[in-house]
């Protein structure tokens, strides 16, 4: 071996060394969990990698329809809302340990008629959820007390059959001080709603002249999540096509003097999913993920593109939520 050839190998291993000790470790990646209404096992809170490996069952029996879904990585918790008998006003929040342990109901029956989707604000101990029936946005402490209507779009019995007063899904601007929701309608009647987090004085749930419409004639929005670096609404919908079974998204802030029925700033990612309804945002890794009713979890980049198929045949799902277990 020549001499400028063993000069040239150690240079090049201790360049190779310096880099495998500089470069940055393997990341722990994000985990997903979700719930099945339906399928094998009854509902169920399942987990998997965010890459579809490492499918675990973290409960099984959830057989009150279980919808939404939050992780508090602090406490190392799961949260999720149980939608109950729709016409019973049964519906209920349980939590438990990350590994489904220490099983408790939180909001216990009649606390709230059929909770949908569940967001977590983590700076001030608060869940948030949608109420279907129950036509409220709701509140409570991370124990379940406390527990508050917002936002109440419509009473009695009579408004409850119509669905264009039902809240299904919600998202947080905390920092904003915002609140958005999905209230889903029946075939081209959905619409998007934002408020204030607090109610005007002096005004009440259901009487409260803050709220704003920024979506309208939408086919059955359901879930959303928000890009709020971005001021971007994700939202998914399980209505007719070409519109529906579809994940959309669209600015936060529409623009002036816009009409919320006709606006053209709607960017429709994915289609031909089978009743969307979760969906969740890993803006880190610039990665959406949703699920149907047909069973699927489904995985794109934010703008749509490389969409992938992670999961099948996991029953009738549901919410869904992203987590870096490693912070």
């Amino acid at each position: 071996m020549s001499r400028h050839f063993r000069i040239a190998s150690i240079l090049l291993s201790a360049t190779l060394l310096f880099a495998a000790e500089s470069a940055p470790g393997p990341s722990p990646g994000g985990r997903l969990f979700y719930l099945s209404i339906g399928g094998a096992g009854g509902g169920r809170v399942l987990s998997a990698n965010d890459d579809g490996t490492d499918l675990k069952v973290v409960l099984g029996g959830r057989n009150t329809g279980p919808d939404g879904i939050v992780v508090d990585t602090t406490s190392k918790k799961i949260s999720w809302t149980n939608m109950g008998n729709v016409s019973a006003d049964d519906g209920t929040i349980e939590r438990s340990d990350l590994d489904g342990s220490n099983l408790t109901t939180i909001v216990p029956k009649a606390g709230t008629w059929t909770p949908k989707q569940l967001k977590l604000d983590a700076k001030h101990g608060k869940l948030y959820w949608s109420d279907r029936e129950g036509m409220r946005i709701m509140r409570a402490n991370l124990d379940g007390s406390n527990i508050e209507t917002l936002v109440e779009t419509a009473q009695g019995d009579a408004a409850r059959k119509d669905a264009t007063n039902w809240c299904v899904g919600i998202a947080l601007d905390i920092e904003g001080g915002k609140v958005y929701w999905t209230q889903k309608g029946s075939g081209g009647n959905g619409r998007i709603f934002r408020a204030n987090l607090e109610i005007p004085k002096g005004q009440d749930a259901l009487h409260r002249t803050d709220i704003e419409v920024l979506f309208d004639a939408l086919p059955e929005p359901i879930d959303m999540d928000l890009d709020l670096g971005h001021r971007v609404i994700y939202w998914s919908d399980r209505g007719d096509p070409p519109r529906g079974n579809t994940v959309s998204r669209a600015p936060m802030d529409p623009p002036k003097g816009f009409d919320p029925k006709s606006r053209k700033d709607q960017e429709i990612l994915v289609g031909g999913l089978k009743e969307g309804i979760g969906i969740a945002l890993d803006l880190k890794g610039g990665r959406m993920y949703y699920t149907d009713l047909g069973g699927s979890v489904y995985s794109a980049r934010l703008d749509g593109s490389d969409s992938k198929t992670l999961l099948t045949g996991q029953g009738s799902l549901t919410g869904i939520t992203w987590v870096d277990l490693g912070k």
